[in-house]
């Protein structure tokens, strides 16, 4: 297989390393090449690259003429082991091997090796602590008080070690559902095995593939939470999980065959029950050991710890970027990003907090949680040319004001003082009419303003349309200013008198 892995391979390389996993064993478990785990732990440990040789030799060569494939007979029995077909073995001599003989010489060597090579089904026993299996069953059905009858499913986990083993009735197999009825199970057991073992049903493995599960990155998390691994075993191969199949079938026919319950807690209190006092006590037929005596005494002391929080478990989803920015999270908007924008991300959320993953599983954005119709916007979110300078704020354009001349930056600051928050969109004009106009006269024109108190954009035009001259009798020429009276400040009789003496 390829050397590039996704980062569960690694995570579950680095955790089972971390576990006391020896490369071999965390090559053989996740089905990569030993050479790519070894590459992997040396960027983790940042240890030097030790010289390894070849674990293997070859098999006694059969009698009759040399085969051409004979150099490769590790190879071609090793792919066969794996369940590749003929064709596929030859395919891979060719490409990685430079093989250069026949199809049909490959298929001869293939079927005297099968010939000669027993392939029995392997027995895998592990360490105190290592691993547990885990499966669902169906369940008993469950009679509601309107008559109504529902079977649950069982969720069952059995430490390969001992057989000790808990079970939980669930409505449902979710996620959620999956992964509350595992936590059970180590508040059970007192601690946490290392490794997984699990079946590629669907709220566990959202692709399932041999070579490159793709897990639900909660599963990820969870995992990481707890300090585990979970080992998805090849699609419709049951034997690879063998100690928790027969642990379903022993539920189904042991406790729950002819039983018939009233709610799922009524029968989740009979399966706590019963392993406790029939599970426990067998005699186990591998083991030749109580099960419960075999837990406790060797087992439970090689699990690890129990962290000091339960998993904080949160929604998730996958979310398109909205053209403005944000998406959409329980009818809440939060923006992300501009290089985001149309792209589907992933969402975690909770109570408190929305955070956002791209692709790469790499935090891109984290927000309190909104209201709903709410929106929630980042500053640094928003792209530079999409700011305005109203939005940029009364500080920055005062800077800006500055460098127009100390005039017009006296009159800016007296001028934000009088009118306000109104006023920013003033210094907006104040800078516009610097592009267009002569600093020199700009500020003059501000020096007379600043005189009058007249903090109004368009007396700074009036007074710019008469320059150069006095600024003090054009001023006194202006439509409107704070320090002239409207007429209808004076009385009938008082305008009457002035139209008098102005004449027809």
């Amino acid at each position: 297989m390829a050397n590039c892995l996704t980062m569960a391979q690694i995570l579950s390389i680095e955790t089972l390393l971390k576990t006391g996993h020896s490369q071999r064993r965390v090559a053989t478990l996740l089905e990569i090449d030993r050479e790519t785990v070894g590459k992997y732990a040396r960027q983790l440990q940042n240890q030097p690259n030790p010289h390894t040789g070849s674990e293997t030799s070859p098999a006694p060569r059969a009698p009759g003429p040399r085969s051409t494939c004979e150099p490769f007979c590790d190879q071609v029995l090793g792919k066969l082991q794996q369940g590749l077909t003929v064709q596929r073995i030859y395919q891979d001599l060719v490409a990685e091997q430079g093989f250069t003989g026949s199809y049909h010489a490959v298929r001869r060597f293939a079927l005297r090796l099968l010939k000669r090579t027993e392939l029995p089904v392997r027995r895998m026993e592990t360490l105190p602590g290592e691993e547990a299996q885990i499966d669902f069953g169906t369940g008993a059905p469950v009679r509601s008080p309107d008559g109504q009858i529902r079977r649950p499913w069982v969720f069952r986990i059995v430490l390969s070690c001992s057989r000790k083993a808990s079970s939980e009735a669930v409505w449902r197999q979710t996620t959620e559902a999956f992964l509350t009825a595992l936590e059970n199970a180590f508040l059970y057991f007192g601690g946490v095995p290392r490794r997984l073992v699990i079946d590629n049903l669907k709220a566990a493995v959202q692709q399932a593939d041999w070579y490159d599960p793709e897990l639900h990155p909660r599963l990820q998390s969870f995992a990481a939470h707890y300090g585990t691994a979970f080992v998805p075993t090849k699609p419709y191969t049951p034997q690879h999980k063998g100690k928790v199949e027969a642990g379903i079938k022993y539920v189904k026919g042991n406790a729950l065959k002819g039983k018939r319950f009233t709610s799922l807690t009524e029968e989740n209190d009979f399966l706590r029950e019963w392993e406790q006092q029939v599970a426990d006590r067998r005699i186990h037929g591998t083991t030749k050991q109580q099960v419960g005596t075999l837990f406790e005494t060797l087992e439970r002391p090689a699990l690890l710890p129990l962290p000091i929080e339960r998993f904080p478990f949160f929604h998730e989803a996958r979310r398109t970027v909205h053209r403005d920015g944000h998406l959409e999270v329980d009818k809440a908007y939060y923006s992300v990003p501009p290089e985001y924008v149309t792209q589907r991300l992933w969402v975690r959320w909770d109570s408190r907090l929305v955070r956002v993953f791209n692709s790469r599983w790499e935090q891109v954005a984290v927000h309190a949680k909104g209201e709903p119709g709410r929106f929630r916007t980042a500053s640094e979110h928003i792209p530079r040319e999409k700011v305005s300078a109203v939005e940029r704020g009364t500080d920055a354009l005062l800077r800006q004001v500055r460098s127009i001349g100390p005039e017009a930056a006296q009159w800016a600051a007296a001028m934000i003082q009088a009118r306000g928050v109104e006023g920013v969109r003033v210094l907006v004009g104040l800078k516009a009419l610097a592009a267009r106009h002569d600093t020199a006269a700009l500020n003059r024109v501000c020096q007379t303003a600043l005189s009058h108190g007249a903090w109004r954009l368009r007396a700074l035009r009036a007074l710019l349309k008469r320059e150069p001259g006095q600024s003090q009798s054009q001023f006194e020429f202006l439509e409107s200013h704070p320090v002239i009276r409207p007429l209808s400040d004076y009385s009938l009789q008082s305008l009457f008198e002035f139209r008098q003496e102005r004449g027809p």
